[in-house]
């Protein structure tokens, strides 16, 4: 598919028919699990939550169930898949689209060496016909969005026509979201966390692919961190994908709802977040304890809570205190609150 090179609209934000996926919170691997997300949850209502990343093999061959369950308040929430054979990935998608998913995103962003040896991730971009096959065989699969999460370029491929190409081979396919990590994938020599902070940020190339396919969803995503970052990004794009930031603090995310998305429900205080999680956190532990389900399995995701505030040092002490922890009382929320 060609761009389109008519005349770009003076503010994306404005003229933007997207705005369910104004924001969201990236896939992140052994971050964003069912606990992680319903913790988000709690603090923004409407704020897009993805899951980490799960392979086709394991929902083919393995446990589907494991992988794919996740609680109801979770919506919207998206399932990114890793694979490169559209047939295992149009029957994950449909797996997906079964256990209720609102989007299925396919990650061809991942530069770890790891996923490589699986031919997904970062290294499809060198195969963009395949990455066209792949999205119309979960199209044809499933009637829920099907979307793609890249990088701008891989290792010394750095001019925008590679990546505008892309996204037009993709496109190709009906793909009309894309969600662009603003950086190249290097994909030797550099570990995944050097990969997501060596290679230099290019936004203006996210910005250039909403100006030349004006009729799709472009969001941003990498190294963004402020209100007044996402406000910058979101007069050029029309949405904005937070990733560690929205993990190390949270609390960034309390004002989403009614700035973003026009609710205006009462924003819920810190001691709120933790109260409203005290029902989840004793509910699981009664239904999965015995497999294995730890306290510090879901307050894990919530070190971050306390971010910038007095005292939030003894807050993490206290939600680490391996003691504390292996009573598995949900009330240690408190303590660690009242500290």
């Amino acid at each position: 598919m060609q761009p389109d090179t008519s005349a770009p609209d003076a503010n994306a934000e404005e003229s933007s028919p997207y705005r369910g996926r104004r924001i969201s919170v990236a896939p992140m691997m052994d971050w964003t699990d069912r606990h992680c997300r319903v913790f988000h949850r709690h603090i923004t209502k409407h704020t897009w939550l993805y899951t980490e990343m799960v392979t086709t093999g394991a929902l083919v061959y393995g446990d589907v169930e494991r992988h794919l369950r996740f609680n109801d308040e979770e919506h919207p929430v998206a399932l990114q898949l890793g694979g490169s054979d559209p047939k295992d990935l149009a029957t994950s998608a449909k797996l997906g689209e079964k256990w209720g998913y609102d989007e299925i995103n396919l990650n061809c962003g991942c530069p770890s060496e790891r996923v490589q040896k699986g031919a997904f991730g970062a290294c499809l971009m060198a195969e963009p016909e395949l990455v066209s096959d792949c999205v119309k065989a979960m199209r044809d699969a499933v009637s829920i969005d099907v979307t793609v999460k890249h990088r701008i370029g891989i290792d010394e491929t750095e001019s925008y026509d590679f990546v505008r190409d892309f996204v037009g081979k993709v496109a190709d396919a009906g793909c009309t979201t894309f969600i662009v990590h603003a950086r190249n994938a290097i994909l030797k020599g550099l570990s995944p966390k050097e990969n997501r902070e060596i290679p230099p940020l290019k936004y203006e190339y996210a910005y250039r692919l909403k100006r030349d396919f004006p009729q799709f969803e472009i969001l941003i995503n990498g190294g963004i961190k402020t209100e007044a970052e996402i406000d910058a990004h979101l007069a050029h794009v029309d949405g904005v994908m937070l990733g560690r930031e929205a993990y190390h603090n949270p609390y960034l995310m309390a004002t989403f709802d009614s700035k973003y998305y026009g609710d205006t429900a009462p924003v819920k205080n810190r001691e709120e977040v933790l109260r409203a999680m005290m029902p989840y956190i004793a509910a699981q532990l009664a239904k999965e304890g015995g497999r294995g389900l730890k306290l510090n399995t879901i307050t894990r995701h919530m070190l971050g809570l306390m971010q910038g505030l007095p005292g939030a040092r003894q807050f993490r002490q206290t939600l680490s205190d391996s003691k504390r922890l292996a009573a598995g009382d949900p009330g240690l929320l408190l303590e660690a609150f009242r500290r």
